[in-house]
């Protein structure tokens, strides 16, 4: 079904997706999933977070963009990618998947230098979403974009299908921000973001195994 409704539900084209994805995952992810020891040198960095759920029980995967550096080795970001996003996805299971799970992301853009940039990596992910987890996203919260990242935005953009642009909201004064805080929850948000919460590092979030396989 979220094939279907990622191609609007025209059964030729999401027949082709999801073959086209099973081809990717089985190239991508022969063992079913990304072990940490694979991706060790992006984990070190700490700068995804796993914070648990909503309001509407979707899990929520925040990046410190400032701890982030392009990576040269693309094949290991890109197990990077799909590493977060199965365990983001995984971590809104209850025994089993049940195949709608969605997730929120939080890019938070604070205190990010130049150095820090990279639309390459955001691309990347995004394309990953759009082709590889048909409709995983339920909202991204941009927080803090500075100026100079503007024009970085538009070029990332043009990559974007406008189902996944409408999903993104750009959080740019105290009336969004007090939004953003009630759709999330102050019970999951960390105290830097307006809640309760700490922040905790996405591989120090242990997750009960599956009973029936991965996530997609």
């Amino acid at each position: 079904m979220r094939f279907l409704i990622a191609r609007c539900m025209d059964p030729d084209k999401a027949a082709k997706m999801l073959v086209q994805w099973r081809k990717w995952r089985e190239a991508m992810v022969p063992d079913g999933y990304i072990p940490s020891s694979e991706v060790q040198d992006e984990l070190e960095t700490r700068k995804i977070f796993l914070q648990g759920l909503s309001q509407e029980k979707h899990p929520v995967m925040i990046v410190q963009a400032k701890r982030h550096f392009p990576s040269k080795d693309q094949p290991q970001f890109k197990k990077f990618v799909v590493y977060l996003l199965d365990k983001t996805i995984a971590s809104a299971f209850k025994g089993r998947e049940i195949g709608n799970e969605k997730l929120i992301g939080i890019l938070d853009l604070q205190n990010l230098s130049y150095k820090n940039i990279d639309a390459r990596g955001l691309i990347t992910g995004f394309q990953f979403l759009q082709a590889y987890y048909p409709e995983r996203l339920a909202k991204c919260y941009i927080l803090h974009m500075p100026w100079f990242f503007v024009s970085v935005w538009r070029v990332v953009s043009r990559f974007l299908e406008r189902a996944t642009l409408e999903k993104i909201v750009i959080v740019t004064n105290e009336d969004e921000r007090s939004k953003f805080i009630s759709e999330v929850g102050e019970e999951v948000l960390p105290e830097e973001y307006g809640g309760n919460a700490k922040l905790v590092a996405i591989q120090d979030v242990d997750l009960t195994p599956l009973e029936n396989g991965t996530t997609n």
